[in-house]
């Protein structure tokens, strides 16, 4: 045996574990409760008259027809950063099941135009990117490098 299977021996010997103690979880006292205060009646909310929405003629006309359908409602501009600003779009059930159909993805309605809406606007946006690009007067940066050579950049 060696020095330190004789310590650890000591040791354990020495704390010896003493038994768990079992204590029995005492009910609370329950707290006496205030009397209710006495109210007004409530009175039940009476339902509002439902103004119905003038469906958009040109949309009807298009769900008559099985076509789809969407139209631009409004555009609000930021008055103290015009670049910025919103659209509101109308569309119908059609319409957002031909952009399923294409490959639009999103958890509503909404989120699949929005999507829609987006990809258009950054069409636009790279197209015209790329129109600039290609016009000769932007690419107008020369350089004359001798003998009769031109870089063009």
């Amino acid at each position: 045996m060696g020095l330190f299977d004789k310590l650890v021996k000591k040791v354990v010997e020495v704390t010896a574990m003493p038994q768990p103690v079992v204590v029995e979880p005492q009910p609370k006292a329950k707290k006496p409760r205030k009397p209710k205060a006495e109210t007004a009646p409530v009175k039940k909310p009476r339902a509002k008259k439902k103004v119905k929405e003038v469906e958009n003629p040109a949309k009807l006309a298009a769900n008559k027809a099985g076509e789809p359908w969407v139209q631009v409602l409004s555009i609000d501009v930021d008055k103290d950063d015009p670049g910025m600003g919103a659209f509101e779009l109308d569309w119908n059930d059609i319409f957002v099941a031909r952009l399923i159909k294409a490959g639009y993805q999103g958890k509503t309605d909404q989120d699949i135009v929005d999507n829609w809406f987006q990809a258009v606007c950054r069409n636009v946006v790279l197209e015209t990117w790329e129109q600039e690009q290609a016009d000769p007067v932007v690419r107008s940066n020369k350089r004359d490098l001798g003998n009769g050579r031109t870089e063009v950049s």
